[in-house]
């Protein structure tokens, strides 16, 4: 049955169009395997079918083995559970959905490779400036232990991928085209390279070719692999506004840095960064901090590396509303579950637990905020027994947490 599902998804992914918000409810109903077989059996016109009718699985496996991919599933364990955020995610440009297959190239699980991750995405049409930056934003990333996730694209994409394998460290490249094909022509030694430390991964089976709307749908698998996305340099129009876009529908944190006023490629950035769509940041260190659980360990002020701190005892649901809160101001319980991709019920439990170990506070308006304990090393009694529980104020009680 295990091979049954892979063959359907490997063909769904033939005949489907990646993203398209149709197929997820498709899915939900019948499963992959009777969908597939349903679309092969139709006689009925339609895309879909005319398009299955055409898929030849046997080539298409031959075609994997050839160009040293492999499909992996969503049962599969290198699959990245970080992509269910897709689920029933708000349709961005007439697309959403969690991929039914991804075609993989690198040694490396693949869910193992992007559990530490953060995307860079910008220009392609980058300055200098633009490209040393995320260059150098990488290498500093990539140093800390971060995969670097990008799109593999000039630019900005190439000066990220650049900037970490400079430092030996981990990069992905999720493509428009299939997974063998090469595009742009001019990073073919760049990708095989990727591939042959990190990973290269598409939605598109072998043989496919870019189109827009597949860049447009391979950006939602960027942000929604990564723990966050920085812009470093894009336009006004630009496929990395799409990508920051979706990083919101996902609940992730949005970076973004600042550039020249007089810069055309500064201008996404900044209007991300004024209607406080993404926090202004500089370095790796910022970035690090915007996504909290990925912040390298740090020396104590007694001298001691690795002591364990507020942020090593939360659970992943904890941790997941615990990103959701903004860096300033306060957000509402509901948009926080949004972010976190919990319940509500489960959402101001956790708030309630942040709240007792002083890393989120109440504000009003029944909006939360984050707490003045942030990220402290825990006292030893603490982490030999646990956090103690502090009380919620009676604030919290009031407005329900």
């Amino acid at each position: 049955m295990a091979d049954d599902e892979r063959d359907a998804r490997r063909g769904l992914a033939c005949a489907v169009e990646a993203g398209d918000s149709r197929l997820p409810t498709v899915l939900e109903e019948v499963g992959p395997v009777d969908a597939w077989r349903g679309l092969v059996a139709t006689t009925m016109e339609s895309p879909w079918g005319a398009r299955a009718k055409r898929v030849d699985l046997e080539a298409l496996r031959a075609a994997e083995a050839a160009c040293g991919a492999r499909f992996v599933i969503p049962s599969d364990d290198e699959w990245p559970q970080r992509l269910q955020s897709l689920r029933g995610c708000k349709e961005v440009q007439g697309m959403t959905g969690e991929p039914v297959g991804l075609w993989v190239r690198g040694q490396a699980p693949l869910a193992e490779v992007v559990e530490r991750s953060v995307a860079i995405v910008g220009s392609r049409a980058a300055t200098a400036l633009g490209e040393r930056v995320a260059s150098d934003l990488a290498a500093e990333l990539a140093s800390a232990g971060v995969t670097v996730v990008s799109g593999g694209a000039y630019g900005v994409d190439a000066a990220a991928h650049r900037g970490a394998l400079a430092v030996a460290g981990t990069t992905v490249a999720f493509l428009a085209g299939g997974p063998a094909h090469e595009y742009p022509r001019g990073h073919a030694s760049l990708l095989q390279q990727i591939a042959a430390t990190g990973l290269v991964v598409s939605e598109q089976p072998p043989g496919e070719v870019p189109s827009r709307l597949r860049f447009l749908s391979r950006n939602r698998l960027i942000a929604a692999s990564s723990l966050g996305t920085v812009v470093v340099e894009a336009a006004a129009r630009s496929g990395a506004r799409n990508t920051s876009t979706w990083a919101r529908e996902c609940g992730r944190p949005v970076m973004a840095v600042p550039g020249p006023v007089t810069s055309a490629t500064s201008f996404t950035p900044h209007q991300l960064i004024r209607e406080a769509d993404a926090v202004l940041v500089t370095c790796a260190e910022h970035v690090l901090t915007e996504v909290g659980p990925l912040r390298p360990e740090r020396e104590s002020e007694g001298g001691a590396q690795g002591q364990p701190r507020l942020l090593d005892m939360l659970v992943p649901a904890d941790a997941a509303v615990y990103e959701a809160l903004p860096s300033r101001g306060a957000r509402p319980v509901g948009e926080l579950a949004l972010r976190a991709g919990v319940a509500v019920p489960a959402c101001l439990g956790a708030l309630q637990r942040l709240a007792d170990m002083g890393l989120a506070e109440p504000a009003t308006g029944g909006r939360w905020r984050l707490g003045r304990a942030q990220d402290r090393p825990l006292l030893p009694r603490e982490a030999a027994a646990g956090v103690p529980r502090r009380g919620v104020p009676r604030q919290g009680r009031e407005h329900g947490a």
